[in-house]
């Protein structure tokens, strides 16, 4: 129903009725223009520019298209492992996503240590992260307790990596604005980029993966969470020892 390239081209407010459709699938496809702009939170103008974004004439018509979606793919199992990382890669790995990954990789990089912030799944991944970059050689951290207190003195020149798939945890923005306060580099990696983490991130890596839930359960997959991590270590790394070669070549010419 809604394209890699559609999805791409959405602002902040077709995202929000994007998010609103997919969390209430059966109850869209029963409402009226008016009721879903109301529930959004948007104009009934706004919902129809949403509608023509997506390739249709208008409401009565996205509604139509919606409920033989619905009809066809009834989807009763999560996503694959594979499709997730198929939707991920489709929709983020352009040459301006990966000069993203490049530059994030350099400001961990220059740091002398790196903090990782998370909670939920987002915590375990980000405690994940901090044993992975460890073994490249950085001095990481996951920092579990919200109320863990923050100096500037103890965190010079340091690197924050927060993960959440919202970008709207309470206490994983209390901590980064803490941060943020005393002068760290932000890196956040999030399932949408307007989100409050996006905005006050210095790097921001967003993986547009469907939202799922089981219930009240958000389930939505956080593998590419673990391939952006990597990626991450593994370009801090790559760049850690060209440094290194440089300096030693540099050392070597001087004696």
């Amino acid at each position: 129903m809604f394209t890699p390239e559609q999805i791409a081209q959405f602002s902040e407010l077709d995202y929000a009725i994007y998010d609103y459709v997919m969390k209430h699938s059966h109850e869209v496809a029963y409402m009226r223009i008016r009721e879903l702009a109301e529930a959004v939170h948007v104009s009934p103008p706004t919902v129809l520019r949403f509608c023509k974004k997506v390739g249709c004439e208008g409401f009565s018509e996205f509604k139509t298209k919606w409920k033989l979606y619905l009809r066809e793919t009834k989807r009763t199992a999560v996503i694959s492992s594979q499709e997730a990382l198929k939707e991920f890669f489709e929709r983020t790995l352009t040459t301006d996503y990966e000069r993203t990954i490049l530059d994030a990789a350099a400001a961990i990089a220059r740091a002398d240590h790196v903090i990782f912030v998370g909670s939920g799944s987002s915590g375990i991944l980000a405690e994940y992260g901090s044993r992975y970059f460890s073994a490249f050689q950085k001095f990481s951290v996951y920092i579990k307790d919200p109320f863990f207190p923050i100096y500037g003195h103890y965190f010079h020149n340091c690197a924050v990596i927060a993960l959440s798939v919202s970008g709207e945890t309470s206490y994983t923005l209390a901590q980064v604005h803490r941060f943020k306060e005393n002068g760290s580099t932000i890196i956040s990696i999030t399932n949408r980029k307007h989100c409050t983490l996006a905005n006050i991130s210095d790097y921001n890596l967003t993986y547009y993966t469907t939202p799922e839930r089981i219930g009240q359960t958000d389930v939505t997959t956080q593998l590419p969470v673990v391939y952006l991590l990597e990626r991450l270590a593994k370009e801090m790394y790559r760049l850690l020892g060209r440094k290194t070669e440089t300096i030693g070549k540099d050392s070597s010419s001087t004696v």
